[in-house]
Formats: structure tokens, C-alpha cells, sequence
């Protein structure tokens, strides 16, 4: 799998005025392959993708392609609620160095699943890179269902699928039926030891801007059949993977930066900061983990 185990779905970090912090995202960049991460997913969900134009999307692949180089692998963000958006910006996107394109399903125009189909194999058709099928009924009101998803997997450049469905039966269906070759990745860190357990490849993450050597300790000790220490860890972490999506993510990942002593700026409107009810929850996970740096950077 060209992508790696530990995928990071990456912030975006901004300044103040909500503008692209560069020199920021180059520095994140690095810190999460230095953590771990073997991919970094770029303009994706977590990246704030509804916000962004398209050359800010760019602008962000190419940052982060000379950033990390070879070090790991950098998808684009790509896919929209339009199908010739999304392949418009996925050629564009091939030209700034990244080594796939993540694809969420369509989101509010909630196409059957036969404009599901379409969308995805003209996106797919359109581009050399490979694919990471992206499925998050719950932020888009669509599911992939299994039989689609199997039938994209007989494309030969979609390679893969997050899923973040949050059903394992599905997961299961797409497991026991798929080609050789077609990864499963857990699209929420709750989910990914049992996901693991039913075959699944690895993770997009959100947590492993925080804990990417954790995360990383728990799949690799559960490939090598260390299924009791893949367990501690897991149960270990749990709190912070719930309390990262105690409100609309990346809200929370954010703050946390900020907590952890790495700021990366705001989120942008409509989005906004955590109520106090909810930073409590997120501080507690974090100090249960030492995660909290109490002299931290100021900034928002």
C-alpha cells in the first residue's frame, strides 16, 4: 500500500486574520512524520476543505510535499459535491508532487448509488494517482454501501477506503469480499483495533497529531500478534479519541494543539471555538496522558 499504516488527516493551520499560516503548516508537517505518521492526508475534512478555494488547496499539497519529501506520502484532498470540480482539481493537484487523492463521497446532494459510481470511476479515470475512497455518511447524509465501494475496487488506481461509516458489519462485507490489493482503512480512532481485527490495513487519524507514536505502537504490536499490549493501548487512548469529537471536528484537535503547546491558529467561520463544557472534557483526556503543556505558546 503506497499510503502507509498511520495516515494523519492534517490540520490547516491559519493566522489570526484566517489567512493560510505556511510556515506553520511546513512546521506541522514535519513534526507529524517525526511522530510517526507515514501519510498526511491535505485539504481533507479535518483540513477544513468546505472553507478553502481551490488554490489554497494547492498552495497546501505543495507546501507540504517540499516539506516532508520522500518522507512520507501526501494526499490531496480532491473530491467535492461536483464531479467536474473534483476532477478539474484533482489534475490540477497532480502537478504539486502529492503521491494520491482522497475522494469524500458528495456531500449534500446525497446521489444514489449509481451517481456514486459514476462520480468516483470519472474522478479516477481523469488521474494517474491513486485513490482513497473516502466514506462519512454521518458529515456528507450519503453511504457508500458495499457493493458500490466493491465495485470501485475493481477499478485498478482505487486502491483503498476509508471508512468511516462507523459500522462494522460493513467493514466486515468489504473485507470478506474484496480484491486483493483493495485496503480498508478505520476512518475514526475508536475504531480502529477492531477494524484491525477484521483485516483492515490502518488508520486516518485525527489523534496521531497528538499520539502518533502511540497509535503507531498499537497497529504494529497488533500485526505482530501482540493483540494484549494493541488492547492496553487502545483502551489507554480512548478517552482522547472520544473527547476529540465531543463537538464538530477539528474544533477539538485544534484547541488541543493549542494545549499541547503547538498552536496552529483558529478554525475558520462557520466553525468555532469549544464551549467551556466541552474544553473540560478534551483537558481531562489530555491530562490523563500528559499531554498538556502548561507554559504553552499563546496564540488562538
Amino acid at each position: 500500500m503506497p499510503f502507509g499504516r498511520l495516515i494523519t488527516a492534517m490540520v490547516t493551520p491559519f493566522n489570526r486574520d484566517f489567512s493560510l499560516d505556511l510556515i506553520r503548516t511546513r512546521e506541522l508537517a514535519l513534526r507529524l512524520v517525526e511522530e510517526g505518521s507515514e501519510g498526511i492526508v491535505v485539504a481533507g475534512t479535518t483540513g477544513e476543505s468546505p472553507t478553502l478555494s481551490m488554490s489554497e488547496k494547492l498552495q497546501l499539497m505543495e507546501t507540504v510535499v517540499e516539506a516532508v519529501g520522500e518522507k512520507a506520502a501526501v494526499l490531496g484532498g480532491t473530491g467535492t459535491y461536483s464531479t467536474a470540480e473534483s476532477v478539474a482539481l484533482t489534475r490540477k493537484a497532480e502537478v504539486t508532487g502529492i503521491k494520491g487523492i482522497m475522494l469524500v463521497t458528495p456531500y449534500y446532494n446525497k446521489p444514489p448509488q449509481e451517481g456514486l459510481y459514476q462520480h468516483f470511476k470519472a474522478i479516477a479515470e481523469a488521474t494517474r494517482l491513486p485513490v482513497l475512497l473516502y466514506n462519512v455518511p454521518s458529515r456528507t447524509g450519503v453511504n457508500l454501501q458495499p457493493p458500490t465501494t466493491l465495485r470501485l475496487a475493481r477499478i485498478p488506481n482505487i486502491v483503498a477506503i476509508k471508512e468511516a461509516s462507523g459500522d462494522l458489519n460493513q467493514v466486515g462485507e468489504i473485507l470478506r469480499q474484496a480484491p486483493t490489493g483493495f485496503s480498508v482503512y478505520s476512518g475514526d480512532d475508536n475504531l480502529l483495533l477492531p477494524i484491525l481485527s477484521l483485516g483492515g490495513y490502518g488508520v486516518v487519524s485525527v489523534a496521531s497529531h497528538l499520539l502518533g507514536k502511540e497509535i503507531s505502537r498499537l497497529i504494529y504490536s497488533h500485526l505482530a500478534g501482540d493483540v494484549t499490549t494493541a488492547a492496553e493501548i487502545h483502551r489507554q487512548l480512548l478517552p482522547l479519541f472520544r473527547a476529540l469529537f465531543v463537538t464538530a471536528n477539528p474544533i477539538p484537535v485544534k484547541t488541543a494543539l493549542r494545549e499541547a503547546g503547538f498552536p496552529v491558529g483558529p478554525v475558520r467561520p462557520p466553525l468555532w471555538e469549544m464551549e467551556p463544557p466541552e474544553r473540560s472534557v478534551l483537558r481531562k483526556a489530555m491530562e490523563s496522558l500528559g499531554l498538556v503543556v502548561e507554559n504553552r505558546a499563546t496564540g488562538p
